[in-house]
């Protein structure tokens, strides 16, 4: 049938749904890059909560979606922004959501990396060493849990540290702790306004000197970097610049297809927001990447670009919304509803669009399942068809 999708000046346009998906292979291992997806918590739709409770899971579709992402031979970051840490899932949720993933993929067989923070601390004004405690307190609940360590930019310390040296220090203390090689995450402003200045510096050059400072310093505890600015040449330029055996994981939802194709002098792995929605397609292109066929990789994942940037656009942090969203549309989970109430947090022709790039590009494993959906909310909202 027709959809009606809302069009500018309050009216409608037609929209024909595709009938097949496309099927993409599962199982085999990726060999030519380590690929991460970050994903999505599924909100307990049943619980009487408000925006400012703490966050009501459900836990069977939260660990089903893991087990998906498994299944296609992809990692799982977990309780990383992604997963709303600081948007709706505080530091118990995160810790409880750490512990049952990881437990879920010591019996699947799947790889994890976990985000470790400081969002437990209060707001208000924090020392160093406040900061410090809090990154320990996280590090043992993910190491105790068995889980790879991903560092994760901290608004605190950002808060908290006067110039670069703050960041080398607190870094290095928490690198020395480590037991095994961790992923440090540089989080761009775009993503969380509260990170501006990160690494002592507003300038990105003198910004990304100190963060090559932290790592030339302890190589052997640093397996790699998550790189989150949305800028490929500096993330290009940054990984050529990293000691050997560290690992550029690249964060850029806006042009990982050709990061992570790379070059003659190297390429990204990935640790992306947008391989929660792209899952199956993303490790089949790089499935072909595992051949040598680059010009196949780049025919499969080029095309889910514009959906890529169309999600992520400005105000960037509420691409959870289109990501959750798509997660409904695609059968993962029996509603549209989101810890904190942010399934509000983008508009219904943003929405309407993201369906259909999604569905043009085969995403919906049920697109009869999708199209339905996406009829019951267009009535909802009173777009009638």
């Amino acid at each position: 049938m027709t959809l009606h999708l809302p069009a500018p000046g309050g009216t409608t346009r037609p929209y024909e749904p595709r009938t097949e998906p496309l099927s993409p292979t599962t199982g085999a291992p990726l060999t030519s890059r380590v690929v991460f997806s970050a994903a999505h918590v599924v909100a307990d739709p049943y619980a009487d909560v408000s925006p400012d409770s703490p966050a009501a899971v459900d836990w069977d579709a939260t660990l089903a979606f893991r087990r998906h992402l498994w299944s296609h031979g992809l990692g799982v970051a977990e309780a990383m922004d992604t997963a709303q840490r600081g948007m709706g899932l505080d530091w118990a949720g995160a810790a409880e959501l750490i512990r049952r993933s990881a437990a879920e993929a010591k019996a699947a067989g799947g790889r994890i990396a976990c985000g470790v923070g400081t969002d437990q601390l209060p707001p208000g004004d924090r020392t160093l060493d406040e900061v410090r405690a809090a990154y320990e307190e996280q590090l043992a609940v993910v190491e105790a849990s068995g889980a790879q360590a991903i560092l994760m930019a901290s608004r605190a310390l950002c808060a908290a540290a006067k110039g670069p040296d703050d960041y080398l220090d607190v870094y290095g203390h928490l690198l020395r702790q480590a037991t095994e090689p961790v992923v440090l995450h540089w989080l761009g402003p775009m993503f969380d306004p509260a990170l501006e200045g990160y690494w002592g510096s507003a300038d990105l050059d003198a910004a990304t000197r100190t963060f090559l400072d932290v790592i030339a310093a302890h190589p052997d505890k640093v397996d790699g970097i998550k790189v989150s600015l949305l800028d490929a040449q500096r993330e290009i330029d940054l990984r050529r610049k990293l000691p050997h055996g560290v690992r550029c994981y690249t964060g850029d939802d806006f042009n990982y297809p050709e990061l992570i194709a790379g070059d003659d002098r190297g390429f990204s792995h990935a640790l992306l927001g947008i391989f929660d929605p792209l899952g199956p397609l993303a490790a089949e292109a790089v499935r072909r990447l595992d051949t040598g066929d680059t010009a196949g990789f780049r025919a499969l994942l080029d095309p889910t670009v514009e959906l890529s940037r169309h999600l992520f656009q400005a105000p960037t942090r509420y691409y959870k919304t289109g990501v959750v969203f798509l997660a409904w549309l695609a059968g993962h989970q029996s509603h549209f509803t989101m810890v904190g109430g942010l399934q509000s947090a983008r508009s219904l022709p943003h929405l309407a669009r993201a369906y259909e790039l999604a569905d043009g590009l085969g995403l919906f494993p049920d697109p009869a399942l999708a199209e339905s959906r996406m009829k019951h909310l267009l009535s909802v909202h009173g777009v009638a068809q």
